[in-house]
């Protein structure tokens, strides 16, 4: 995944600052994504969000709201209303690079801000929120203890997340007086709803109103025991899949043309966790797995390990062409499964009388159905002329450059 710089200006003039996460191959669909209340666009779970969207295909755009982060301007001068409208200011930025945003992503009060701004952005077909509150006036339970001087000076410092930060009045009055009732319920778009039920800063209440005053499609996901933050790696991963899952239904994920020579197309995997060894597989838009190693070897056991997956397309390609031939013979096979293993052994052992160590896989092939011997033992020699099997007994090349 490559990272852009990006800057545009927001609803006052001041530059706002943002990161555009490309895909390493074809850009099949860009998103907006908005942080939550007083958090920045660096904040863990929009990174890894990005990071795993950006592997699907999928740009994503993270920025911070004015006056926080790396952008410009006064966070005591902004309002929920000026959140909104940095958002629209955002998606226009995109569309001149003719990446209009496919899909607004919204984190906290970031999905109660997607959910206002998404009627004015007509690029969006699909709308996701994470912990979003139906009533943005509840983002003033952080700081209830300061209602009264902000009210009396126009503007106080709160501590949130262990900082100061101004609030200013205006941004109390806006964001009381914020209804989003008549928004959700004429958003004419795709509503995905993710919440947490143990989130103790948004209830999960909040997703249930959102849910219940959205019009279909619509749907709802839990984020099971995540926090408010989404903090936890795992969290962020499952969100970025059933984000990336959801919307495929939604938004048109053109498949990127293959290569000369590479008539099934390409496919791409990428580093999912730089601290592990977690890989994003991706064959087009229609299709993703994951690779990774057992705890035991550093890894955190998510996937397939790369001769797992070498295994599986041998034993995949194993059962396809046994039923193919008993499908055309009209034989009665009613269920095919074949288990693979795979271990290194000295040739010799082998029977090659070499001393070198070889692959070896072996697999074990199971025929439910009426079947007499003769048909048993035929559809075992149909086995061997797997296109895989082939590959696998003779010499491959393989032709490596560098991007």
């Amino acid at each position: 995944m490559a990272t852009q710089r990006f800057s545009f200006e927001g609803h006052c003039g001041a530059k706002l600052a943002a990161r555009l996460d490309m895909p390493d191959g074809p850009v099949l669909a860009t998103a907006l994504f908005a942080h939550c209340f007083t958090c920045s666009k660096d904040i863990p779970a929009a990174r890894r969000i990005a990071g795993r969207l950006a592997a699907m295909g999928i740009a994503v755009l993270r920025f911070d709201f004015t006056g926080l982060g790396h952008s410009c301007g006064e966070f005591s001068n902004t309002t929920f209303t000026s959140n909104a409208q940095d958002l629209v200011l955002a998606s226009k930025a995109l569309a001149e690079r003719d990446m209009a945003p496919d899909l607004l992503i919204g984190h906290s009060l970031g999905g109660a801000a997607v959910l206002r701004a998404a009627g004015d952005i007509p690029s969006a077909k699909g709308v996701v929120t994470l912990g979003a509150p139906f009533d943005p006036g509840h983002v003033t339970h952080n700081f209830t203890d300061a209602l009264e001087t902000i009210a009396a000076d126009g503007e106080g410092d709160v501590q949130l997340g262990g900082r100061a930060i101004r609030i200013g009045q205006g941004f109390v009055d806006d964001v009381l007086a914020a209804d989003l009732t008549d928004r959700i319920a004429g958003l004419k778009r795709a509503l995905l709803v993710l919440h947490a039920p143990l989130d103790e800063v948004v209830g999960l209440e909040n997703a249930t109103n959102i849910f219940v005053a959205a019009k279909h499609p619509k749907s709802f996901v839990t984020l099971d025991d995540a926090d408010h933050l989404i903090s936890q790696p795992k969290d962020a991963e499952y969100a970025a899949d059933v984000i990336s899952a959801w919307a495929t239904r939604y938004i048109d994920l053109a498949t990127p043309a293959p290569p000369p020579g590479a008539p099934e197309g390409i496919v791409r995997v990428s580093e999912a966790d730089p601290w592990g060894f977690l890989q994003d597989v991706q064959n087009g838009p229609d299709h993703h797995i994951l690779a990774d190693e057992p705890l035991a070897y550093g890894g955190t056991n998510k996937g397939l390990t790369p001769y797992g997956l070498v295994s599986a397309g041998l034993g995949a390609c194993t059962s396809m062409t046994i039923r193919m031939y008993a499908r055309r013979k009209g034989w009665p096979l009613t269920h095919v499964s074949v288990d693979v293993s795979h271990d290194k052994v000295h040739a010799q052992d082998a029977g090659t009388g070499a001393g070198d160590k070889i692959d070896v896989f072996r697999r074990l092939i199971r025929l439910e159905g009426s079947l007499d011997h003769e048909q048993r033992q035929r559809l075992l020699e149909i086995a061997d002329k797997c296109p895989v099997h082939r590959t696998l007994e003779r010499a491959s090349e393989v032709v490596t450059e560098l991007a």
